[in-house]
């Protein structure tokens, strides 16, 4: 490879100098070389930028972090020495930059990382079809082998797997949007339910007619409101991007912002919001809690708090008068929140012992909600990541319903998390098809619920449903399984599920394990072969989280060609196919610039007037050789749009420019509230269904416990009440302190652990309240031993005012790094210590587990920071 990477990769240097030299030319990231060295470089690649030698070219930032924003980055002779972010146009609150957030900024240490995956490699004591010594795994050598041999060797364990156990035998990990065509055409593979970051939402959201991806208003509507609660929902460390900017433009026009939760978060501080302190897991009482204030002191001529027109017109189940034709329950909420089926009224007294919020603070929350106020009720995921929050989709709509805030003005109940945050609304952007025809689907009908995964592994048996996709899906009993081979594309499956622990173990039963990674991760550490990846920024194709907010979507292109001897994962699967006797061309009938081309093709845009789409793109014969010229050979059919091909890739991301009173705002479900019977939402009743029957007979149907058709109250799985030993004579038990994973400012999910400069600018902590601090001695930085039934891990203390006592919190996905000899985590790993237990409706409940702490007594941690990479040298 020529030029400053060439002279780059001839060079060494230690890891601490390696280190030191952070703020140096990413191209130094590439392998480790001298000091002064890599100085002399990086002055060199700082003076070639300064002449002008490179080019910038727009870039993805391609994992799932609830934003999507234009990076570019500036390569020289096939290597990026820097990035940028947008500056297409001025930026101002309504037509903001599409701004690059820290993690995005890292990107080319992923790429350029001495961590980078080179070769394809074989574990030293792997043996074909046994497995050779399995307990191996995750501390054994690595050794270099050809494409052909890992290739090669691939495809004669899944020959042999399902040569004699059959395809259910083969456990893949894959996403809904890029399913693994090759094992799917091999005959199939057993999958993994897993509800992952959306919780409960997954499953009863559509059931009840609300939007968990897209139902509320747009930022300029936002502006309009006088309250805007914010319930468990963090997004300047969850949404990077623009969401922080269009709340902060709402507080400039006035809003009042309530924070809801465990923490008073960074989101919070910003917005300058009032604290209403909620344990995790206990939302469903504290809002049965507020519904009842709301109904015991609402009075529609003297203190209107409930809207029963909306009610009354656009709901079904509230109260006896208004239940829907399939209820086969005589029972409804406001009866149920008055206590009269188990005479114990959901007052505030009663919801305060279990969720810890003040008396005073439920019911002044309740009067904030009132109908003759502008609320929007804004919700993050987190608390529907709780075992037995089957009801917390409900009861947040439900509230909403009660204080009318749908479909109006200011008003709204819907998301402040994800890609929506802030802002949404149907896309005024729409991304063309990336669907490849698809001769074959997966003919395995076994999915394991994500949260039994392992132990269906490890004891050959799980409990199986018909189907855990739509309803009507019910509980067949127990199955017998036998998982042989486990497949990772696209994830990394042991720091993603629950019970690190016990994945080890699954993963030192089977027969073989492969991995797809450009970097040794967690689930590729612990494989038999791992297959060196291409980054996006080595592909000029189309990728699964591809769109950011509404008004926005970014077009990124390749950056440089492959490094090493990593491959694109669609040409891995077509080189597979050919070995496992299938054609490659059935498998993938498209290369990946076709397929990333008909997705630009097909690409619409908001008209000017507001009332359709038109195509973004012209193009012409002369743009189909350009790009068949730059990227790959495509075909297409000439068309007429607001851009050509060519331009767009050149600019590297479209916006439509928004300003108040434009044709763009969008109101959720302002069609149907205006006329509930000719616009219906897509639920059995057409309404919004705060008692839905579909939704208690699906989920009771999964076998794994029963649920109300309305919300109710469940104690929790591993919650609160289960920290007592004696509940009643409020004994602790052994697990007293409730721990929380939440999204963290410095990783997106696992992703971005390993960059040396988000570690050192952001540790990796366990936040503890002050109180609980002070009662066990513990001070800032100090090494803590976090500890359950599942495991034991080290982190350093950050002793915060701002968590509720009882409770620490441990920002998700570290990668582990278990000492053999003491079984303790060094790295942390916040899913070493979540149970793998689920509740009715199978939950990865991230957010319920129970733990203890105390000071660890060996050797200290050191920053994260100071920590080696997991770097493979192979000859």
């Amino acid at each position: 490879m020529a030029g400053i990477f060439g002279k780059i990769q001839n060079s060494r240097i230690s890891r601490r100098s390696f280190l030191k030299a952070s703020a140096a030319s990413t191209a130094g990231l590439a392998l480790v070389g001298g000091d002064n060295k890599l100085s002399e470089l990086s002055a060199k690649a700082a003076a070639d930028a300064a002449k002008d030698e490179g080019k910038w070219i727009t870039a993805a930032c391609w994992f799932d972090c609830g934003g999507k924003c234009k990076n570019v980055a500036y390569v020289k002779d096939g290597v990026v020495i820097r990035q940028k972010t947008d500056d297409t146009h001025p930026d101002s609150p309504d037509y903001p930059q599409q701004r690059g957030c820290l993690r995005g900024r890292s990107h080319r240490r992923q790429v350029f990382g001495a961590d980078r995956l080179k070769y394809p490699m074989k574990r030293k004591h792997w043996k074909p079809l046994t497995g050779g010594d399995k307990s191996l795994r995750g501390r054994d050598e690595w050794e270099r082998i050809s494409w052909d041999e890992a290739l090669d060797y691939v495809a004669a364990e899944l020959k042999n797997a399902k040569g004699k156990y059959g395809n259910r035998s083969i456990l893949a990990f894959d996403f809904f949007f890029q399913p693994l065509r090759l094992l799917n055409a091999f005959g199939g593979h057993t999958s993994v339910n897993d509800t992952a970051s959306i919780g409960t939402f997954a499953y009863v959201a559509p059931l009840i007619g609300l939007d968990f991806l897209n139902g509320a208003n747009d930022r300029f509507d936002m502006r309009k409101s006088e309250t805007i609660v914010m319930y468990g929902n963090n997004p300047a460390w969850s949404s990077l991007g623009s969401p922080s900017y269009n709340y902060y433009q709402a507080k400039k026009a006035g809003a009042k912002f309530i924070c809801v939760g465990p923490h008073y978060n960074s989101s919070a501080n910003m917005l300058d919001a009032k604290w209403i302190r909620v344990r995790p897991g206990t939302d469903t009482a504290f809002l049965l809690a507020v519904a009842n204030t709301m109904i015991t002191e609402d009075e529609p001529k003297t203190n209107p708090i409930i809207d029963w027109d909306f009610l009354n017109r656009c709901t079904v189940g509230f109260d006896a008068n208004h239940m829907p034709k399939d209820a086969n329950l005589n029972e409804n909420f406001k009866d149920y929140v008055l206590g009269k089926y188990d005479d114990t009224p959901k007052t505030p007294e009663w919801a305060t012992e279990i969720c810890g919020t003040p008396v005073e603070d439920i019911v002044w929350f309740a009067r904030e909600l009132r109908k003759d106020k502008k609320v929007s009720l804004l919700f993050g995921r987190a608390p529907s990541r709780c075992n037995n929050a089957e009801s917390f989709p409900q009861i947040i709509m439900t509230i909403g319903a009660m204080g009318g805030h749908f479909g109006k003005p200011g008003h709204a109940c819907g998301p402040g998390c994800s890609t929506s945050s802030g802002n949404c609304g149907p896309g005024m952007i729409t991304l063309g098809d990336s669907t490849i025809p698809l001769d074959f689907s997966n003919a395995v009908e076994d999915s394991i619920n994500a949260p039994e995964v392992w132990d269906a592994v490890i004891k050959g048996k799980y409990n199986f449903a018909s189907s855990y996709d739509r309803p009507g899906s019910v509980s067949k009993g127990m199955r017998d399984i036998d998982i042989r081979v486990i497949y990772n594309r696209l994830r990394n499956s042991l720091s993603t599920n629950l019970d690190e622990r016990k994945g080890i173990e699954a993963y030192r039963k089977v027969d073989f394990i492969v991995t797809h990674a450009y970097s040794l991760n967690t689930s590729a550490q612990y494989s038999d072969i791992v297959l060196p990846i291409s980054t996006q920024w080595e592909r000029h194709s189309n990728y699964g989280f591809f769109t950011g907010n509404r008004e926005a979507v970014v077009f990124p292109s390749k950056v440089i060609e492959p490094l090493y001897e990593s491959k694109s994962d669609q040409w891995i699967e077509e080189e597979l196919a050919k070995r496992l006797g299938m054609d490659s061309k059935k498998v993938y009938p498209y290369s990946e610039e076709q397929t990333y081309f008909n997705v630009i093709a097909g690409t619409q845009v908001i008209n000017k007037a507001g009332t359709g789409y038109e195509p973004l793109v012209t193009i012409t014969e002369k743009e189909i050789s350009e790009w068949s010229a730059k990227w790959g050979p495509v075909k297409g059919t000439h068309q007429q749009g607001r851009i050509g091909l060519m331009e767009l890739m050149e600019q590297g991301v479209y916006q439509v420019e928004r300003f108040e009173g434009d044709n763009y705002g969008s109101i959720a479900y302002q069609d149907f509230v205006n006329d509930p019977i000719a616009k219906p939402l897509q639920t059995k009743s057409g309404k919004f269904e705060i008692y839905c029957q579909t939704k208690a007979d699906w989920i009771s149907g999964m076998g794994r416990g029963k649920v109300k058709p309305y919300p109710e109250y469940t104690p929790v799985k591993n919650g609160y009440e289960q920290s007592f030993k004696d509940w009643k004579g409020k004994i602790k038990g052994d697990y007293p302190y409730q721990m929380v994973t939440p999204h963290y400012l410095r990783r997106s999910h696992t992703s971005f652990d390993n960059i040396p400069q988000l570690r050192e600018a952001l540790p990796n902590p366990v936040y503890i309240s002050a109180k609980d601090a002070a009662q066990k001695g513990i001070k800032d930085g100090d090494t803590l031993l976090v500890y359950n039934l599942n495991g034991k891990v080290l982190r350093l203390a950050t002793i915060s005012e701002e968590l509720i006592p009882g409770c620490i919190f441990m920002p998700h996905g570290a990668w582990a790094d278990i000492d053999e000899k003491t079984g303790i985590d060094k790295s942390g790993s916040d899913n070493i210590l979540c149970a793998s237990v689920t509740s009715a409706c199978g939950v990865s409940g991230y957010n319920t587990n129970l733990v203890n702490f105390k000071k660890y007594d060996g050797e200290q941690l050191e920053p994260d920071c100071l920590k080696p990479l997991k770097i493979v040298n192979l000859k």
